[in-house]
C-alpha cells in the first residue's frame, strides 16, 4: 500500500496498473487528439432524439433503452434502508415514467409547469423527475433535510404548481405553510406504508400511477425548452435559480463518457443527493443515457455499510464527495481494505476540492486514486476533470474536458485579459458554449449578465494553470485571503494541514488586522483520540510553515469538534468567521466588505 506521504510519481506509477488492468480501455485515451477532433455538433449527432423531433432529457435516459437488447437490463437498482430491494429495467421504468407524465397530463399540468421534489431517494423521485421531463414540465429538486422556509422561497420563487413529497415531510414541512404558497396547485404524496395517511388536501401518488397508462408520446421537444431548475445552496443571500434546458442532455452524455468513464454495462453509483445538481445530472440523467445501471441506496451515510455496498453490488464506478472521502479517512484505509472490490475501476469525487491526501488515501484503502473533478450549479455537467487514462497531479483540478475551453482572466475596466503565464493565480473563466450551459437566473437577467464579460463566463474561483495545462483550485474569490500583499487561498493551507496525520478536518479564514490587513486563521477538528494542547498546536503552526513558508502560514489556530457545513458539504468559512467575528450566524452581509 502507498504511504500517505506518496509522491506524484507513486500516484502515477498505481495509476498505470490500475488502467492496464482495466478490463476495458479506458474513454479518452488520447487526450491531445480527442480536443482536437472534438465538436458538439458530433456529440449531438449521438443522441437518438425524438421521433416527433427535437430532443427529451427523458427520451435519451429512459425510452430510446426500452425496446431492443437493453429493454431487460437493469435501470435502477434501489436498496432500501430497511433491507428491501427494487430493481427497474429500461423497459419498466419506460412505463412508470410514462405513468407520470400521463398523471400530470389527467390533472391538467402544462408543459413550462414546475415540478418541486420533495425526498429522500426513493424509487419515486426518480419516476417523477423523469416522467416530468417527458411532460415537458420543469423539474425542480430540493434537499429532504432542508427546513420549511427554504422549501418554501425555493417554491415561491420558482412559482412551483406541482409537489411531489413523502407524507411525513409534507406534514412537517410544507403542511403548515400551504396557505402561503398560491401557485402550488397540486400535491403528490408518496405514502411509506400502507398505514400512512393520506394528508388532506393531497394525491396518493401511487394510486394515480396504477390509474394511468403506461404508454406515453413525447411531444416534440425544442432543445432549448427549459427542463431543470437548480437552486444554489443559498448559505448567503436569496439563493439563484439556474435554469438549463434539454439541450443539456449532450452535454451530460458525453461528460460522464469522458470524465467518469462510463458505459453501458456499468454499475454505476453516485452518492450525492438527488436534491442537489449532482445528484440529478449524474445521480438520474448521465448514466442512464448511457445505459448504465444506477445504485440508489436510499440508507445514512456509514462508513462499514458503504465498503460493502461496493463490494456487494459490484459497483464499477463511484463518483462521491471529498467530504464523505475525509469522513472514511478518519476511520483509516484498515476498515476498507477488508474488503474486496474486484469490479471498481473508477473513483472521482466532486463537491469542493479534493485535497492530495484524499488521492494517496484512494491508493492506500482501494489500490487506485480518487479522480478530482470540477464543476458547478451553473454549469450543469463536469468542465474539468482527471481522467481514467492520465496522469493524476493530486490537488489539481485537472484538466479541461473535449469542447471546454477555459483559462485564467484577470478583470479589467473594459472586460477581462487573458493571463497567458504559467502559474499565475487569477479567475477561471470558460468560453461559453457548451450544451449544458445555464440559460438564465430565474427572475434575475441582471444578475446573470454580470456572469458573462464577451464570451466568458466567470465562474467566480480563483485558480492557477501550470505550464502542462493542469488547473489548480485557489478558493472562492470572496474567500481568497489578503495578508501584507499576498493572496492566499484557504484551499491550499487546509491542504497542508490535513497532511498531518493528526488533522481530520481544516477550515481556514482571514482574520481582520489593523498591520497585516487580515492574518490567516485555521479551524482544526482532530482525529478520534487525539486532544488538542498547546504543543500540538505549535507543531501545527511549525509543519504548515514547512510546507508553505510563514507568509502563508496560519497565525493561529482554534480547535473545534467539527467544522460548520452547507447541507452538501461545503464548509462555511463565512460561519466561521462571523464566529470569529462576534456577529449573529445568520447575519454575514457585513462580511462583504471584509475580504
Amino acid at each position: 500500500m502507498t504511504a500517505p506521504g506518496a509522491r506524484v510519481a507513486d500516484v502515477t506509477a498505481v495509476m498505470h496498473k490500475v488502467v492496464d488492468a482495466m478490463p476495458v480501455a479506458p474513454n479518452l485515451v488520447d487526450y491531445d487528439t480527442a480536443r482536437a477532433q472534438f465538436s458538439w455538433d458530433a456529440a449531438r449527432a449521438r443522441l437518438a432524439g425524438l421521433p416527433a423531433g427535437g430532443v427529451n432529457i427523458a427520451h435519451e435516459a429512459v425510452d430510446r433503452h426500452a425496446t431492443g437488447d437493453a429493454a431487460q437490463t437493469a435501470a435502477l437498482r434501489w436498496l432500501g434502508r430497511d433491507g428491501t430491494r427494487r430493481t427497474l429495467t429500461y423497459a419498466e421504468l419506460a412505463a412508470e415514467t410514462s405513468r407520470f407524465a400521463n398523471v400530470l397530463a389527467a390533472l391538467g399540468v402544462h408543459a413550462g409547469d414546475v415540478l418541486f421534489m420533495l425526498a429522500g431517494r426513493v424509487p419515486a423521485l426518480y419516476i417523477g423527475v423523469l416522467g416530468a421531463l417527458k411532460h415537458r414540465v420543469v423539474v425542480s429538486p430540493l434537499f429532504a433535510a432542508f427546513g420549511p422556509d427554504p422549501i418554501a422561497t425555493r417554491i415561491r420563487r420558482g412559482e412551483g404548481s406541482v409537489l411531489v413529497t413523502t407524507a411525513a415531510l409534507y406534514r412537517r414541512k410544507v403542511a403548515a405553510m400551504r396557505a402561503h404558497l398560491p401557485s402550488l396547485s397540486h400535491v403528490l404524496v408518496v405514502r411509506e406504508s400502507p398505514d400512512d395517511v393520506l394528508p388532506e388536501g393531497t394525491h396518493d401518488l401511487a394510486a394515480l400511477l396504477a390509474a394511468a397508462s403506461p404508454v406515453y408520446h413525447i411531444a416534440a421537444t425544442d432543445p432549448e425548452t427549459p427542463a431543470l431548475l437548480h437552486f444554489t445552496s443559498g448559505t448567503t443571500g436569496t439563493p439563484k435559480g439556474a435554469l438549463h434546458v434539454h439541450a443539456a442532455v449532450t452535454a451530460h452524455r458525453e461528460t460522464a463518457r469522458v470524465a467518469l468513464d462510463l458505459r453501458a454495462g456499468d454499475v454505476f453509483w453516485c452518492t450525492a443527493d438527488p436534491g442537489w445538481v449532482t445528484g440529478t445530472s449524474y445521480g438520474i440523467i448521465a448514466p442512464l443515457c448511457l445505459g448504465a445501471t444506477l445504485v440508489v441506496d436510499e440508507g445514512d451515510y456509514d462508513a462499514e455499510r458503504w465498503y460493502d455496498l461496493l463490494a456487494r453490488e459490484a459497483v464499477t464506478v463511484w463518483y462521491t464527495a471529498p467530504t464523505a472521502v475525509r469522513m472514511m479517512m478518519k476511520g483509516g484505509s484498515g476498515a476498507a481494505r477488508r474488503h474486496v472490490y474486484p469490479a471498481l475501476r473508477f473513483i472521482a469525487s466532486v463537491g469542493e476540492p479534493l485535497n492530495p491526501q484524499g488521492v494517496h488515501w484512494g491508493l492506500e484503502a482501494f489500490g487506485q486514486p480518487i479522480h478530482d473533478n470540477w464543476w458547478q450549479t451553473e454549469t450543469g455537467g463536469i468542465m474539468i476533470a482527471n481522467f481514467a487514462a492520465s496522469d493524476i497531479r493530486p490537488g489539481s483540478m485537472g484538466r479541461p474536458l473535449p469542447g471546454i475551453d477555459a483559462a485564467i482572466i484577470a478583470r479589467t475596466d473594459d472586460g477581462v485579459r487573458v493571463i497567458d503565464e504559467p502559474g499565475v493565480q487569477g479567475e477561471l473563466a470558460l468560453r461559453r458554449g457548451w450544451p449544458s450551459m445555464f440559460r438564465t437566473y430565474l427572475h434575475d437577467a441582471d444578475r446573470y449578465a454580470r456572469c458573462f464579460a464577451g464570451a466568458w463566463y466567470l465562474t467566480g474561483d480563483l485558480a492557477r494553470r501550470d505550464a502542462d495545462g493542469w488547473f489548480w483550485f485557489v478558493g472562492r474569490a470572496d474567500d481568497v485571503i489578503k495578508s501584507s500583499g499576498h493572496l492566499i487561498g484557504p484551499f491550499e493551507v487546509e491542504s497542508a494541514l490535513l497532511a498531518h496525520p493528526a488533522v481530520a478536518e481544516a477550515g481556514v479564514i482571514g482574520k481582520p488586522d489593523p498591520t497585516v490587513g487580515e492574518l490567516v486563521k485555521a479551524f482544526v477538528a482532530l482525529k478520534p483520540g487525539i486532544a488538542a494542547s498547546p504543543t500540538l498546536e505549535r507543531e501545527l503552526l511549525a509543519h504548515v510553515r514547512t510546507r508553505l513558508g510563514p507568509a502563508v502560514a496560519p497565525r493561529e489556530i482554534a480547535f473545534v469538534p467539527a467544522l460548520p457545513r452547507t447541507r452538501s458539504g461545503k464548509i462555511m468559512r463565512r460561519l466561521l468567521k462571523a464566529r470569529e467575528l462576534g456577529l449573529p450566524e445568520g447575519d454575514t452581509s457585513t462580511l462583504e466588505t471584509m475580504a
